[in-house]
């Protein structure tokens, strides 16, 4: 090549990154609605949970590549849905705990192949500091999930749910949770780390760095 080379090297790089983005943009839109690009009441408390997303970033890769930190404030806390005991409950009730708030069906494929690794995920990191809220969507009642849960040995996991979909459609209201699964990194005041769209090994190492490296954060 004749010189100047430089500014061939950008254009080489520009087109590269600008296809990277594309690729992004075309995965995101199959689960991405269009939606209001505001904040529930209360997300300027959350500006702190950028941090989070920060420490998080760098580890958004292999099995969690498709992860994406927060860009802004996002309060989740007030997201409303069913316990265990069918007692209404909402992320406010988890406040000083990290949570991975996951949302299932069983009508969807994706959704069953990554619960036993939801329920590894639990099982290894679950404690006073962290725990996976898988929220099942099934509009028919609790019967037909659990029995799939337990068909597949899944036993480390609490039961929640919300058949009225109710959380789905408020997740929508802020462009959030448009396709199963959703999974939502959650911060211990109930502001959004960072949103998978789609599957992921989440018993992966990539996850489990991913979420031990938000956790790390500077407090937030």
């Amino acid at each position: 090549m004749t010189k100047p080379t430089e500014p061939a090297k950008t254009n080489r790089r520009g087109i590269v990154a600008a296809g990277l983005a594309g690729a992004v943009a075309a995965v995101a839109a199959l689960y991405v609605i269009a939606g209001p690009n505001g904040n529930i009441a209360g997300a300027q408390s959350c500006s702190a949970a950028l941090d989070f997303a920060a420490a998080a970033k760098p580890f958004a890769t292999g099995e969690v590549a498709a992860f994406l930190p927060a860009s802004a404030p996002l309060d989740l806390q007030h997201l409303t849905f069913q316990g265990p005991d069918n007692q209404q409950m909402t992320l406010s009730d988890f406040g000083g705990k990290t949570v991975l708030l996951n949302l299932w069906a069983t009508w969807c494929a994706p959704c069953r192949k990554e619960m036993p690794a939801l329920d590894e995920l639990q099982a290894e990191m679950g404690d006073d500091n962290f725990e996976v809220v898988a929220v099942n969507l099934d509009r028919g009642g609790p019967e037909k999930p659990k029995d799939f849960l337990n068909e597949i040995g899944v036993g480390n996991l609490a039961f929640y749910q919300d058949s009225s979909n109710d959380l789905l459609k408020d997740l929508r209201k802020v462009a959030r949770a448009t396709g199963l699964p959703t999974t939502i990194l959650v911060s211990p005041k109930g502001c959004e780390i960072g949103t998978m769209y789609g599957p992921a090994e989440w018993a992966s190492g990539e996850a489990k760095a991913l979420i031990k490296n938000a956790m790390a954060a500077p407090d937030a």
